[in-house]
């Protein structure tokens, strides 16, 4: 691993810059992922013009998602170095945050599953484990560290993919690609299975009904409704806040099934193994198990949800692993 001084800092910057000898020609396989999605989710939105309500945003948005990306690789072309390589990865990364809300757009349409969900939860557990787990683990410290957990999920991103830009450049494109992927496929997943969790489903029925184990269908309430549960825990601690203030932000009643969080935090992971560096894996592994176990505490999803996320991170990855070899 490189070890940074004034000298080293010197040669990085100026090899940031240094113009690429033999620079790619063609897209990267993460732009062609984007595009596709893009495409897809704009035939929806064609075919569903009439329901879907705010149709002409949804598609000038793809279409500047669009030109932005063309014109990305016309930059890289004029300019082939390491920083404009960066550059294209880090601006599709930056765009998860608008994809994601733009799911319920489309997921809307779609009759609720909590019901379902819910009930398969309580035929394997006996509870609802996102009920109980806040209450058997009340402390202030305990709930600081699981709100710690799911605040790292983005910083994790960003060190894995910065670790692969500065320590395994010759495989940057490939982890970026299986970042990129895995988080597209989670997002057809949540357009198709309309599942959004405790913190929305919980706040619609009432807890008095999910204590007594009772599931009712809720049909389309969703499609008009957002109010989700204030996370349990320690009110006044600073990450309680940066959890909520992020679920304010950007927070819809969709993507609770299978947990994304676990899903993609699991993939770093496994990149971080693939990276075959002790030290990232040990320094994310404390973060990786603090933030599983947050997704059922905060109410966030549902235990069969973090299961999910778990199993189908390790298939996405390994797919995408394989089908990248000569990448």
């Amino acid at each position: 691993m490189r070890k940074f001084g004034f000298t080293s800092i010197y040669w990085f910057f100026k090899d940031l810059f240094r113009i690429e000898k033999n620079p790619r020609k063609n897209m990267f396989a993460m732009e062609w992922v984007v595009i596709a999605y893009l495409l897809f989710t704009l035939l929806i939105v064609f075919f569903t013009y009439t329901k879907i309500q705010n149709p002409e945003s949804m598609i000038w948005g793809r279409i500047r998602i669009g030109v932005m990306t063309i014109a990305l690789w016309a930059v890289y072309r004029m300019i082939p170095c390491k920083f404009t390589r960066f550059v294209r990865v880090a601006a599709q990364m930056a765009l998860l945050s608008w994809w994601y809300p733009d799911i319920y757009e489309i997921n809307r349409m779609f009759p609720n599953l909590d019901h379902l969900f819910a009930g398969w939860e309580q035929q394997l557990f006996g509870c609802q484990p996102a009920l109980v787990f806040c209450h058997i683990m009340p402390s202030h410290i305990f709930s600081e560290l699981m709100d710690m957990g799911y605040a790292s999920y983005y910083p994790m991103i960003a060190a894995v993919t910065l670790y692969y830009f500065i320590w395994k450049y010759h495989e940057f494109e490939r982890a970026s690609f299986i970042i990129l992927t895995s988080f597209f496929i989670y997002y057809v997943i949540f357009i198709m299975l309309p599942v959004t969790g405790p913190q929305f489903y919980y706040k619609a029925v009432g807890l008095d009904q999910i204590t007594h184990g009772i599931f009712p269908n809720l049909h389309y309430y969703f499609s008009t409704h957002q109010e989700c549960l204030a996370s349990p825990g320690y009110q006044d601690g600073l990450f309680y806040h940066l959890v909520e203030d992020a679920k304010n932000a950007g927070e819809r009643p969709i993507a609770a099934f299978p947990s994304s969080h676990v899903g993609i935090s699991t993939v770093l992971m496994l990149l971080a193994v693939h990276s075959r560096n002790r030290k990232l894996l040990l320094c994310l592994l404390p973060f990786y198990l603090l933030l599983c176990c947050s997704t059922v505490y905060i109410q966030a999803h549902y235990l069969i949800d973090a299961i999910a996320g778990f199993v189908s991170a390790v298939v996405i990855y390994f797919v995408l692993l394989c089908s990248t070899k000569r990448m």
